[in-house]
């Protein structure tokens, strides 16, 4: 079942991030680059997790604390994201 869920879960991070690459490809606005490189670092992290232990990743990403890491880096792209757009 937790793996299912993963599965669900990359999808739709892989979807948002393929969402906002064509509205990048459409209006060459930087903040919509920035958040389909953002949700391109969770799916990888999700997938990780999943392939690395998909009986228990809870319990593995909490011995893990590189994959909190990973995930902070796409949070703080979208921060910059945003920081960038309000910027100009």
């Amino acid at each position: 079942m937790l793996q299912l869920i993963t599965g669900m879960l990359v999808m739709g991070y892989l979807v948002a991030a393929l969402f906002f690459l064509k509205f990048w490809r459409n209006r060459r606005d930087r903040l919509f680059a920035w958040f389909a490189a953002a949700f391109t670092i969770l799916a990888c992290q999700r997938l990780a997790l999943g392939v690395l232990n998909p009986q228990n990743a809870n319990h593995f990403e909490e011995d893990h604390p590189g994959f909190y890491v990973i995930r902070l880096c796409a949070f703080v792209l979208i921060l910059i994201a945003i920081m960038d757009k309000n910027r100009r």
